[in-house]
């Protein structure tokens, strides 16, 4: 169930995003950047003036100064990140509903295109010639309107006889067109119900306790729980189900997370920014506190979303992978060994404990000097107590992080990935501009000219979805595509009801990669505050 671990993971990282963006932590950053900005620009304008130095170099310093809080603010932002490592996770649900990675069992309608509209059938009293009336008619009008009469008559024949002709052409025609939508929306059905199925089999082997689904599932819950980028989140999993044991073996972060600088100053004597370094019992505390908060969060993450009862015990090994600074050797100790049961862990209140404190009050084993890489007694030898037939290794950055940001691609390299994918779907695909272009479907009976529209960074309005729809019509297109990668507002899918527009949304457009490019995306939106 790579896919949907993938798919929850996406969601999860755009969801912390966005929480990130709107924390006042940030919001105050991005305030003392623009002021930075603005001081910055009013140095740069007095310089232009030579008889304004002296207020020229007040303004250049007050720029600096501005330089050092806005660095002084991105340290407070990074420590409000880390001071939030457990708490950020007790507002999130962690159980995940496998159910609502079902697809609807819902092809889109049969749409018979021009092939679904008779042509009318030819009326006489549009081939018949009018009849003589006076003096012509005396003067041999009559015999000139029965020749007119006779020659109307033949073309009203041939008329009708091409008109059947057409129709019984066009008959089936739409006949083979419905018969050839009927089998491609019987495969379309079937590979969905597969799909669902194969939600359902892994659904029910969780619940069945099947060890290595459950692994795969707990894989999925804490590849959900969104760290800073920094932080490795690389883990093992096991499942003893005859003891109902969950083993963890969890990457922690180097103490090289925590910021050496404690603040900077301007000094206007060097016309440089002082950093003041931080103090190493401080680099103590807060790295064992972040591998306190670590530990705790995994945990909770666990029994949180084990809505089935399938775990009695977590046994929990949190260790560093990183070089000795003293001996230059790659170590790898156990900085924090816990061993918990349900019961016990889920009567905590996480909200108000000390996280130290807290594990200690589990008799949990904690480096009294984790800086300094002094490893505890860890309560489980891993590779010793895990079968290795259910036993699981994850590393969520490398698996899914290095993927391919189709947000923050280059426009150019987003327009052509695009139009690969749509070439590898079998389309002659033409130049694409401004996200849009026109393909070809070389099919005899699906095909024709269809044009493409993707669209990223926003929600497609229906004014939007309007203009592709006017634009299909002008053009004489088959059918339009339009790719959001943010997705489509309501009224979108109200203005395009009974046209020939397919809609596809980010998740839809990351299968479609993958099944036909060959490529494992990812759609995340790029940092707010490293653009402002």
């Amino acid at each position: 169930m790579g896919i949907i671990r993938d798919m929850q993971r996406a969601h999860a990282t755009q969801a912390a995003a966005e929480q990130r963006a709107r924390t006042a932590a940030t919001q105050q950053r991005q305030l003392i950047r623009r002021n930075a900005d603005l001081a910055i620009a009013a140095a740069q304008q007095a310089a232009a003036d030579a008889e304004r130095q002296r207020e020229h170099r007040r303004l250049y310093a007050e720029a600096r100064s501005a330089d050092a809080a806005v660095a002084n603010a991105d340290l407070r932002a990074r420590l409000s990140d880390l001071d939030s490592l457990l708490l950020s996770t007790l507002d999130v649900d962690d159980h995940i509903d496998l159910d609502r990675f079902k697809k609807p069992i819902a092809a889109p309608p049969f749409d018979p295109g021009p092939l679904g509209r008779p042509a009318p059938e030819p009326s006489w009293p549009s081939y018949a010639p009018p009849e003589p009336r006076g003096v012509g008619k005396i003067l041999g009008g009559e015999r000139l309107h029965q020749q007119q009469l006779a020659q109307a008559q033949r073309a009203f024949e041939e008329a009708k006889a091409r008109w059947a002709e057409n129709e019984t052409r066009r008959t089936r025609q739409l006949e083979a067109r419905r018969r050839q939508y009927e089998e491609n929306r019987r495969r379309y059905e079937a590979k969905l119900l597969a799909y669902n199925a194969e939600v359902d089999r892994f659904a029910a082997a969780v619940a069945s306790a099947d060890p290595a689904s459950v692994v795969e599932y707990f894989a999925m819950v804490l590849g959900n729980s969104v760290y800073p980028d920094d932080f490795p989140q690389h883990f093992r999993l096991a499942y003893l189900p005859k003891k109902q044991h969950l083993l963890i073996e969890y990457h922690l972060p180097p103490v090289e997370v925590i910021p050496v600088v404690k603040e900077y100053r301007y000094d206007r004597v060097r016309d440089d920014l002082v950093a003041v370094p931080r103090d190493q019992d401080e680099v103590r505390r807060r790295y064992t506190e972040i591998i306190s908060m670590v530990a705790l969060r995994t945990v909770h993450e666990i029994i949180e979303a084990d809505r089935g009862g399938l775990v009695a015990e977590v046994l929990f090994n949190g260790i560093v992978d990183t070089i000795d600074r003293r001996t230059g050797q790659f170590v790898r100790p156990c900085l924090v060994s816990l061993r918990t049961d349900r019961a016990t862990f889920a009567a905590i209140k996480l909200r108000r404990v000390d996280p130290v404190a807290c594990l200690k009050h589990l008799q949990a084993g904690l480096s009294d000097n984790p800086d300094q890489l002094d490893g505890v007694r860890p309560v489980l030898e891993f590779d010793r107590e895990a079968d290795r037939d259910f036993t699981q290794e994850f590393n969520v950055l490398a698996d899914i992080d290095q993927r391919p940001n189709l947000t923050t691609m280059a426009d150019a390299e987003w327009e052509q990935t695009v139009a690969d994918l749509f070439a590898n779907m079998g389309l002659s695909v033409g130049p694409i501009a401004d996200g849009r272009c026109v393909a070809t479907d070389p099919r005899p009976i699906f095909g024709g000219q269809v044009v493409i529209h993707a669209v990223r960074g926003r929600p497609v309005d229906a004014a939007t979805a309007g203009a592709l729809a006017a634009a299909v019509a002008e053009a004489g297109a088959t059918k339009g595509i339009l790719v959001a990668t943010d997705g489509f507002d309501p009224e979108a899918h109200e203005a395009v009801a009974g046209r020939p527009l397919e809609l596809l949304d980010g998740p839809a457009l990351l299968n479609l990669l993958a099944e036909h490019s060959g490529v494992k995306a990812r759609i995340e939106p790029a940092d707010r505050a490293a653009t402002v």
